[in-house]
């Protein structure tokens, strides 16, 4: 077997935008689904009023509209009376979510995932994989653009190891 060279970095970054180019797009969020009310069932729940913050512990189940997120920890960060930031723990977390196109839901599963309202931008580290309809994207470290339907993984997300991306197939 021949050892394979790691190619230049232009070389490589040629290589990325063409295999970007030949992705089918990856469909948009459900964006009636951040208008939608946040629910969460867990084994327990400390609030801090004060700070903005919410710590559920245990089995935690979030729902906000077709989104079903499922950690053994989340922490619900509050400015100004409206939802700032998500972060959720777990073995791994485990994400869902309907899109526009009605052709399949985006599913995620990572160690940790954040989620930005702001922004909409999910980052998510840690064994983390994205997967919709029958394309797959495996790194260290992925960040998901909702609002765009943008998807960046590896390097381009700051991440240390390598994409793993598996296009199209049958089941």
């Amino acid at each position: 077997m021949k050892s394979i060279h790691k190619p230049a970095f232009t070389t490589c970054r040629w290589l990325i935008v063409i295999l970007l180019l030949a992705l089918p797009s990856l469909a948009s969020a459900l964006q009636s689904d951040k208008d939608q009310p946040i629910n969460v069932e867990a084994d327990s729940v400390e609030i801090d009023d004060r700070q903005g913050i919410s710590i559920y512990k245990g089995n935690v189940e979030l729902t906000q509209g077709s989104i079903i997120l499922k950690a053994d920890k989340v922490t619900v960060t509050q400015q100004a009376n409206q939802t700032d930031r998500i972060e959720a723990l777990g073995n791994p977390v485990t994400f869902k979510q309907d899109t526009e196109s009605g052709k399949g839901a985006i599913k995620g599963r990572a160690k940790k995932t954040e989620y930005f309202a702001n922004s909409e931008l999910i980052n998510m580290t840690g064994d983390a994989v994205l997967i919709q309809g029958k394309d797959t994207f495996k790194s260290d470290k992925i960040i998901y653009d909702r609002a765009r339907a943008v998807v960046k993984a590896g390097a381009s997300a700051k991440g240390k190891e390598r994409v793993r991306v598996t296009i199209g197939g049958k089941k």
